[in-house]
């Protein structure tokens, strides 16, 4: 869900899916979950107004002794160094308490400055104006700091919003005389100068970028506040120590050094204590490092390069044999390679060719067959009956032609050829004639000469005595 009214797009980094309303635009802000609390007292609510400058870059408290009540995001003209400055409402009522306590701020400070008023068209006309003039300001001063043969880097350039204060954010590893910078400066500008030194850490929270996780990086999308990161971290995870590898696009350790830590501590309490060396019959085994997750320790032995994992349960048992004197003759490695699988490498297959058009004209043979015999199926269901056949209504073939009137062989009614998957349909079987049934009449055609020859034929009838 993006912000439609500062123009945003979708919050970065963690995906808060915030926006204006919801504090969820930059790493600075919070959510107010406290704005909807009914309060029985409204005097007593807090008069603090928490206020971000420079796209939430920076933020400050400001005390709200007029009437007027300011929304979230609204942008409001407060007192600033020799003038004024326009800034956005961050938070408002209770919340402010609980940043005021997280910070060590007083509530009740008589030196807090104040908010003014709501920025009108002439306040925000001069913050566009002095804005405008921050991105060439940065390059002009980083040209004077070269040319005095600084050793320092300046880092970004924050103009108040009536002009008369300007702020350099810059980066020194060591002690910096800027004396003279600072009144070349204020003749350049023309505007009260204030140096302010960040870190690696905090330039990197300003500027951005991607890590070599692919996400962007922590500082500049929800880390507020950094804790020292030292080597041990990585000691602890059993990671290596390589500076290219550890370090982060600052030239620091990485932030997430810390992030697990905790986590390998609680599983290294498991583990025994004081068991950096152990005493075997072939010498004394050095430990290498402890497998948190195979709750393994690996050690070594002099002169020689192989490793051998141990259980923690063989540990504590050879640390004891040792304190009572007792030196074991083996240590008892395990396995691994026994219980990790076998990773099998699929073999070469090639397909090339395989794949032809076979399947699909057999498919399309086999369609096609249903097909004609659905209609066959229709066909025999409309088909005239054999008595009316013989009435002189022969139904036509499958070649057009008309079917002669001759009796069928067999008893069977001559009739479109079938397919050959279906049954060939097959009239009433015709009956052997007994003896005295003259000219077969038991069989399937009236007047049609038998088959067979089986039985006799019958008298023929004499002349007609009345002719």
């Amino acid at each position: 869900m993006g912000c439609s009214s500062c123009g945003t797009g979708k919050p970065n980094g963690c995906k808060s899916n915030g926006g204006c309303a919801t504090g969820g635009c930059n790493r600075m802000n919070a959510y107010d979950w406290l704005q909807n609390l009914p309060f029985a007292d409204p005097e007593a609510a807090c008069k603090v107004v928490e206020i971000s400058f420079n796209n939430g870059s920076r933020k400050d408290f400001f005390r709200n002794n007029t009437l007027t009540v300011f929304e979230k995001g609204e942008l409001v003209t407060v007192e600033g160094v020799s003038g004024v400055d326009v800034g956005e409402v961050n938070l408002m009522g209770e919340i402010v308490r609980i940043q005021l306590k997280k910070r060590g701020v007083n509530e009740f400070d008589p030196e807090m400055k104040k908010v003014l008023r709501k920025a009108n068209e002439r306040d925000l006309e001069l913050l566009k104006t002095n804005k405008a003039r921050e991105a060439e300001a940065l390059i002009r001063a980083r040209a004077i700091a070269r040319q005095l043969k600084l050793e320092m880097k300046i880092s970004e350039v924050e103009i108040q919003a009536d002009g008369r204060k300007a702020t350099f954010f810059y980066i020194a590893d060591d002690r910096v005389d800027f004396r003279e910078l600072i009144k070349i400066y204020a003749s350049e500008f023309k505007v009260k100068v204030e140096m302010r030194q960040i870190g690696a850490r905090q330039e990197a929270a300003k500027v951005g970028g991607i890590g070599s996780c692919g996400r962007e990086l922590c500082c500049s999308t929800w880390l507020t506040d950094f804790k020292s990161v030292n080597t041990t971290a990585a000691r602890y995870q059993n990671l290596s120590i390589n500076q290219t590898k550890l370090s982060g696009q600052c030239g620091r350790l990485k932030c997430c050094l810390n992030y697990e830590l905790d986590t390998y501590l609680d599983a290294l309490q498991s583990f025994p204590d004081r068991a950096d060396t152990i005493r075997v019959a072939k010498g004394t085994a050095t430990l290498i490092k402890k497998d948190i997750f195979k709750n393994l320790m690996w050690y070594t032995l002099p002169e020689s390069n192989k490793q051998y994992p141990l259980t923690i349960e063989r540990v504590r048992k050879i640390l004891s044999q040792n304190a009572q004197g007792i030196i074991p003759d083996e240590l008892e490695a395990v396995d691994v390679t026994s219980t990790k699988p076998k990773e099998v490498e699929p073999e070469f297959v090639d397909v090339v060719g395989q794949i032809s058009l076979r399947s699909l004209e057999k498919n399309d043979r086999r369609r096609k067959q249903q097909q004609q015999q659905q209609q066959q199926r229709q066909k025999g269901v409309n088909r005239p009956s054999a008595g009316s056949q013989q009435q002189g209504k022969a139904p036509a073939t499958q070649q057009g032609r008309p079917q002669q009137n001759r009796p069928a062989q067999g008893g069977q009614q001559p009739g479109p050829r079938p397919a050959k998957p279906q049954q060939q349909e097959r009239g009433p079987r015709p009956q052997k004639p007994q003896a005295g049934n003259p000219r077969g009449q038991g069989g399937g055609n009236q007047g049609g000469p038998t088959q067979g020859g089986g039985a006799p034929k019958g008298p023929k009838p004499g002349p007609n005595p009345g002719a």
